[in-house]
């Protein structure tokens, strides 16, 4: 029974369609207008990353589907995302479009066992400042992966997005480039003037029916996506070739990543601004990793959630998991009733509707609050954006959260000082000769050595008394440091007493050696005024043995 109760949280409930019986039209409504938003968004991820729009497409359904009936969000949307594409490109020009259904398969089984494990909220740890960084650099990597395809041009042999950007502009054709530049002009003009004029219709959808309509018509020398099934294609294990899998662990653990943290994310999100509960982060993962497996499965890419279709969701009335589930299958109606019409669609078009989506991605107002936060704040900000475009998303995220800690460590090490502070009036005779030290803030490896030379700098006294219940956080070489601040105190003649120690530092300071330290055990006091008094009484017992001067 214990695997069983360990395992029913993050297994379906009837409990998550607890509210269809009220919200059943909204949802229904919600899934439709989603499905309609998704379908240019699917077709376009998949051609830029390589694999093709019916990958996308194949991404949308299976893996949107299996993730709303799986998934720890009741409204979150999931399918192919940018961010994915990113980091899909470099594998399919590698190994090969063959190895985006491998690595979906390794990639789901990866973030499934961490989803087992119950590891979902680590996602947590991640600062704003990163997230932000991370968004603002996939999204400038999205937008220059159009461009090749928004000029006519072959894309360039660089792995990099901006070089490659740039060199696809030596392949240009100047008789034929007008009219992929025009269609993705068209594209951005209409997605940002529809929410004015077509509030009920998704301006991505418009804008490619408009484009298309109008390259049939007048035969233009536009290349469209081409032939797409008319079914979805049965399921299979593609070949498992050992050496292929080698290769592809490094990339697997690279999605796998992308895919967690960006799910993660995402369903934080939308539970922030959506009243319809919380999500369970760890069923998330096991949802986002059975997905990428039945994707990969169908010939599919690995999925993650995705913010804006999520967004989408929630603004067109989506409730419950319903709302995904007919998301999913508008779009797998897409592929058995219309697959003819959509084949027609130009390449410049999605590259258009990914254009105009990179630059929604990016919030002037949010990018302003975190450069105008902190120097800190910022400057992580900066790093893991340009770390991104210029190497690695998964090595951006982690870079970022390394620049965040020093600022953070640097900050919490500021906290941790020593003052010296009075003594309990009324004022005895020889009080010059103690030092009451308070030790207080965070006393850890980044501000041990600052606090020991502090404390060594104390000149003229005969007994010296640390307080350290002030202390809010101390670890091993804090606690290392007292230590030697009390034998290097004892060695020149000062009598140390020590005073507060919490409950919460006595295991660290007692296996550390602070207590052992000490003179005698009777030195170690839990109230302040007993130490004083003993302090005192060293202090006249030394007058009282010093004989008078001559």
């Amino acid at each position: 029974m214990r695997p069983l109760r360990y395992l029913r949280p993050l297994l379906p409930a009837a409990s998550d369609y607890a509210e269809v019986r009220r919200s059943w039209r909204g949802d229904v409504l919600a899934g439709v207008t989603v499905g309609i938003v998704a379908l240019p968004l699917a077709l376009a991820f998949g051609v830029s990353s390589g694999a093709g729009a019916e990958a996308g497409l194949i991404t949308a359904i299976v893996a949107g589907l299996v993730a709303a009936v799986f998934g720890g969000s009741h409204i979150q949307v999931s399918g192919p995302t940018g961010a994915m594409v990113v980091v899909l490109g470099p594998i399919v020009a590698v190994h090969g479009v063959g190895a985006v259904a491998i690595v979906s398969l390794m990639a789901g089984v990866i973030v499934l066992l961490v989803g087992l494990a119950k590891l979902g909220r680590v996602v947590s740890f991640i600062p704003w400042p990163v997230i932000e960084g991370f968004t603002l650099g996939i999204a400038a990597i999205i937008f220059l992966q159009q461009v090749p395809a928004a000029i006519g041009a072959a894309p360039g042999p660089s792995s990099n997005a901006v070089v490659s950007a740039v060199q696809s502009f030596g392949s240009v054709d100047a008789a034929t480039v007008v009219w992929p530049v025009l269609a993705v002009a068209v594209v951005a003009a209409i997605m940002v003037l529809s929410p004015l004029l077509l509030k009920q219709l998704p301006g991505s959808i418009v804008a490619i029916v408009v484009v298309t309509a109008a390259a049939t018509l007048a035969g233009l020398p536009l290349a469209t996506i081409g032939v797409l099934p008319s079914s979805l294609p049965a399921p299979q294990l593609p070949n498992l070739d050992p050496v292929r899998l080698q290769a592809l662990v490094g990339p697997a653990l690279t999605i796998a990543a992308l895919a967690a943290i960006e799910s993660l994310l995402s369903a934080r999100v939308a539970a922030s601004i959506s009243d319809t509960g919380p999500y369970d982060a760890d069923r998330e993962l096991v949802g986002q990793g059975l997905a990428s497996v039945a994707s990969g499965l169908f010939g599919g890419m690995p999925a993650t959630g995705a913010i804006a279709r999520t967004a989408v969701n929630l603004r067109s009335g989506g409730r419950t998991r319903l709302a995904a589930i007919v998301h999913a299958l508008v779009l797998l109606a897409v592929v058995y009733l219309a697959s003819g019409v959509v084949s027609q669609i130009p390449l410049a078009a999605l590259s258009g509707v990914l254009m105009v989506t990179a630059a929604r991605m990016v919030s002037v107002a949010t990018v302003r609050s975190v450069l105008g936060s902190t120097r800190s704040d910022a400057a992580v900000f900066v790093v893991t954006a340009l770390v991104t475009v210029s190497l690695d998303l998964i090595v951006a995220v982690g870079i970022g959260i390394a620049v965040a800690a020093f600022f953070a460590l640097r900050v919490l090490a500021r906290s941790g000082g020593v003052h010296r502070d009075e003594l309990p009036l009324p004022a005895h005779p020889g009080d010059d000769r103690i030092a009451l030290l308070s030790l207080d803030g965070a006393l850890f490896f980044g501000a041990a050595d600052r606090v020991l030379d502090r404390v060594s700098a104390v000149l003229g006294v005969s007994v010296v008394i640390l307080r350290m219940s002030q202390l809010q956080a101390l670890d091993a070489t804090g606690a290392k440091v007292i230590t030697e601040m009390i034998h290097a105190l004892e060695r020149r003649g000062i009598t140390v007493l020590v005073k507060g120690i919490q409950p919460a530092h006595l295991t660290v300071a007692t296996r550390v050696g602070v207590i052992a330290s000490l003179r005698h055990r009777n030195h170690l006091f839990t109230e302040l005024d007993a130490a004083v008094e003993h302090a005192r009484s060293h202090v006249a017992r030394a007058a009282a043995s010093t004989p008078e001067p001559v």
